[in-house]
């Protein structure tokens, strides 16, 4: 649905405020089905996903498959296998004193619900949410990426033949100004991935009006090779993670720390790694149907100013630095001689450079991170249990892997999220339905109603005995 005046958009958000109570006492079965119908198109309509997501991207469909299509799958094959359990109401411990009321826990729908999907996996972070916001019974208005016109395109296709506007409404505009149209009305709950920058001002719109909030955003995450890994293991892992989606991945390790006596035979292995993924030469790696392209010409600029200036200041360029703008193809590029002081080191790179820091103790390594904002993800190598305990207890991050990377993330029975400038919220699974709902807690009184006790006028002989009994509970808890 194209909008071009807030009009437009106000009339559609009033749409959906007189739709919203019917979705909401939607039942489990009713929900299921629109999950089962999404799912069904998806699989029928993946080729024209796959050809959408080259022409934005010039992704690979096997790659797409892996890190679009497939995550979607398994989002909404958990929701409707777990969906009639999620909605039940929950038994929850009673009261002591008040023996004739029972409580329960109930999960509703938050009401109007806000998707602000991003561009780097426009396809799996717009569905993922949406998956959770459809089986907690909301009605939604989504705005995908302009970055990404034919991916969006079909997202709005894809759902515009499943769902009514007045129930699932796909919103396109102009970028930041549909984006702060949308910021300006009431909604119940607004869902953001993106850049912290942007996450704060999403975060200051639903503070306005009292929204809920979930921030998915990214930041620095750290890679921390300790001296015991194993190195040829760590280097091919490392370099897959760093080169999925072309490094534009929020949880790809952003840069790493390696032991100083073993940081030439890494950058050695890594080198090696990326030649049996991707090709032996620069060319034969720039010519790869299996490399992902840069999602627009500024952002491949600012990986090739980000290099030229690293190694402007000392750092030694082991892999890559041939960089084809207009074609926004950032090379696989490894930095050996790295400083905290280097440009690459300030923002979240977003790209398959790979910066790597010497270090000589691990308190060093230790002291870095602490000082940093909270990352979203941070991985660990090493075969020590004690020396990975060590980093995951001195340091926080959204997620952790230890001997891996992304994968952390397939998990969908633990909640997936960031902390502090890395985000707030979580979702996945279970903890997607649960944050696009409101945890309502109420209580049935019976007919032994010990509540009478409290009424005025104060002082009766039954206060007191009352009062007696409470305060020896609240003695005896203390002990």
């Amino acid at each position: 649905m194209r909008i071009e005046k807030k009009e437009e958009l106000e009339e559609l958000f009033r749409a959906q405020g007189e739709t919203r109570w019917a979705i909401a006492s939607t039942t489990a079965s009713e929900r299921i089905a629109k999950l089962k119908a999404l799912r069904a198109a998806i699989v029928d309509r993946q080729d024209e996903l796959y050809a959408a997501i080259w022409k934005d991207y010039r992704k690979s469909s096997f790659e797409a498959w892996l890190t679009e299509v497939f995550p979607s799958i398994e989002e909404l094959d958990k929701a409707t296998k777990n969906l009639g359990s999620w909605m039940k109401d929950k038994k929850v411990g009673g009261v002591f004193f008040l023996p004739g009321a029972a409580s329960r826990l109930r999960y509703e729908p938050k009401g109007r619900v806000l998707i602000m999907a991003p561009w780097n996996y426009p396809f799996q972070l717009m569905i993922g949410p949406l998956v959770s916001a459809i089986a907690a019974g909301n009605v939604v208005i989504a705005k995908p990426s302009n970055k990404t016109p034919a991916t969006s395109a079909f997202i709005a296709s894809l759902l515009e033949s499943l769902f009514p506007r007045e129930e699932i409404a796909i919103v396109e505009g102009p970028g930041s100004t549909l984006g702060d149209m949308l910021l300006e009305l009431p909604f119940d709950h607004i869902f953001f991935t993106g850049s912290p920058k942007v996450g704060a001002r999403v975060g200051e719109a639903a503070e306005r009006v009292h929204a809920g909030l979930t921030l998915e955003l990214g930041g620095k995450s750290p890679t921390i090779v300790l001296s015991d890994a194993d190195i040829e293991d760590a280097a091919a892992k490392i370099m897959w993670g760093k080169c999925l989606n072309a490094g534009q991945t929020c949880i790809a390790p952003d840069y790493l720390f390696c032991p100083r006596d073993k940081v030439e035979a890494f950058a050695s292995a890594a080198a090696h790694a990326v030649e049996r993924m991707y090709g032996e030469t620069e060319k034969v790696r720039r010519e790869s149907k299996d490399f992902v392209r840069i999602v627009d010409v500024a952002a491949c600029k600012r990986h090739k100013s980000l290099v030229e200036d690293a190694i402007a200041k000392g750092a030694k360029l082991v892999l890559g630095g041939t960089f084809d703008v207009e074609e926004r193809y950032t090379p696989p590029t490894i930095l050996t001689g790295v400083r905290p002081d280097m440009t690459i080191m300030d923002e979240e790179i977003f790209g398959p450079l790979l910066p790597i820091l010497a270090y000589d103790s691990i308190e060093e390594v230790l002291s870095f991170v602490q000082s940093r904002p909270k990352p979203l993800a941070l991985y660990v190598f090493g075969k020590s249990r004690s020396g990975v305990d060590e980093i995951l207890d001195r340091t926080t991050s959204g997620s952790a892997c230890v001997n891996d990377l992304i994968v952390q993330i397939e998990n969908l029975d633990v909640p997936f999220g960031g902390i502090g400038m890395s985000g707030t919220g979580n979702y996945h699974g279970f903890f997607g339905f649960k944050t696009f709902s409101h945890e309502r807690n109420y209580m049935r009184q019976g007919a032994l109603n010990m509540t009478k006790s409290f009424y005025p006028p104060y002082g009766k002989a039954s206060q007191a005995r009352m009062k007696g009994m409470l305060e020896g509970f609240v003695r005896m808890k203390k002990r």
